[in-house]
């Protein structure tokens, strides 16, 4: 006689099994990825590294800047005219620029050239005045003016850059010694210069550049000549 005999469920031990087998529970899954906020202690330290570098660079660039700076003033040197004395050439607010190396290195100043000098005339405060003529006579020229026009060596001067084209005032020949220079204004009619005895010969080492551009006004920029 078959009697039926009690059976138990079956237990499902997989989750048992996979847990025994892996060692890990839900709890107690680990988790790969690295904590919130680990690795930022180096971060404060490299802006500061980084920010120091660009100080560093603008210093090294401002200083290069002044430098060229420095350099071309030692070259180029801005001034202005004041007065008539340089009419037609150069007239009063005339802002214009010197080589003040034109003459070194060999160089020598020659007929025509423009120039700034420092003169023995004096202002209200005991400074000497700086004048800017053109130079007429060379050293070891003889000069002389008569009949309107300058004559060097026996040999009358073109000069269409003067205002007028001629020359007022007689002046006995002289010689012009080394290292002098007779200078004189385009406007030879109101131009104070080496006619005078207040201003002379003048010394090279007393010219300060060569005019060689005018930059203003605007309408007038270009080379000087």
């Amino acid at each position: 006689m078959n009697e039926k005999t009690g059976t138990e469920p079956a237990i499902d031990f997989s989750e048992e099994i996979f847990s025994e087998g892996t060692g890990q529970t839900d709890e107690g899954k680990s988790d790969s990825r690295p904590p919130a906020g680990a690795g930022d202690e180096g971060k404060p330290a490299k802006k500061r590294s980084r920010k120091g570098k660009e100080a560093l660079f603008f210093l090294r660039d401002m200083a290069i800047c002044l430098a060229i700076v420095f350099l071309v003033l030692q070259i180029i040197g801005p001034t202005i005219v004041y007065e008539h004395s340089m009419d037609e050439t150069l007239h009063p607010k005339d802002y214009v620029f010197l080589n003040k190396q034109a003459y070194s290195f060999g160089g020598t100043p020659d007929r025509g050239d423009i120039v700034v000098f420092e003169s023995s005339l004096v202002d209200e405060n005991g400074i000497h005045k700086k004048l800017i003529k053109r130079i007429v006579g060379l050293p070891g020229d003889t000069l002389e003016i008569h009949d309107g026009y300058v004559w060097v060596d026996g040999k009358k001067l073109d000069e269409p850059f003067t205002r007028d084209g001629e020359t007022i005032g007689d002046m006995d020949e002289i010689s012009i010694p080394e290292n002098d220079y007779f200078v004189m204004g385009d406007n030879r009619l109101v131009s104070l210069d080496s006619r005078s005895p207040e201003v002379g010969l003048v010394r090279e080492d007393d010219i300060i550049g060569k005019v060689i551009f005018r930059l203003f006004p605007l309408s007038r920029i270009g080379l000087v000549s």
